[in-house]
């Protein structure tokens, strides 16, 4: 008779857990399924805030002539500004070309530096001259050169 007592009881407990195991399966099945339509409509808003910023002011050729009188009016305003600056600087620049086509003086302003400083440098165009007299080795003749691989310029 006792074990007719302990069954009695068993049998209902494994129904009442199996109603709660299930219950709490459809729950969790819920809070799943609601994250993942908050992480989609996110993404979706995310999507759409995305398109937004590519999005601008359709252009057509009304839009287009008055933006690009602005732009020149700017550009010109710009221009004027460092033209200003330029003159109130007094900086009108000239390049180097410019400086040398202007001062022929240049061309020897480095020279009659060197020898106002006592650094007197003396140059022999004479070794300029003849370059035919000096005896450099023709990497042409050789018929084993070759460009490409270095070790070919290597004597055997």
């Amino acid at each position: 008779m006792m074990k007719a007592e302990e069954n009695l009881g068993m049998v209902m407990i494994f129904t009442l857990v199996t109603a709660v195991q299930e219950k709490l399966n459809e729950i969790v099945d819920q809070i799943k399924t609601r994250r993942e339509e908050e992480k989609k409509q996110k993404e979706k808003e995310a999507e759409e805030a995305e398109k937004q910023l590519f999005h601008g002011t359709p252009v057509t050729i009304e839009n287009f002539l008055s933006w690009k009188a602005k732009f020149d009016a700017e550009l010109l305003e710009i221009k004027k500004k460092r033209m200003k600056e330029e003159e109130q600087a007094g900086k009108n620049k000239l390049s180097g070309k410019q400086l040398f086509e202007t001062d022929h003086n240049l061309d020897t302003s480095d020279i009659q530096f060197l020898e106002d400083a006592g650094n007197n440098v003396e140059v022999d165009e004479s070794l300029f001259q003849e370059m035919d007299d000096l005896e450099l080795e023709d990497d042409e003749d050789d018929p084993d050169y070759n460009p490409a691989d270095p070790e070919s310029d290597l004597t055997d």
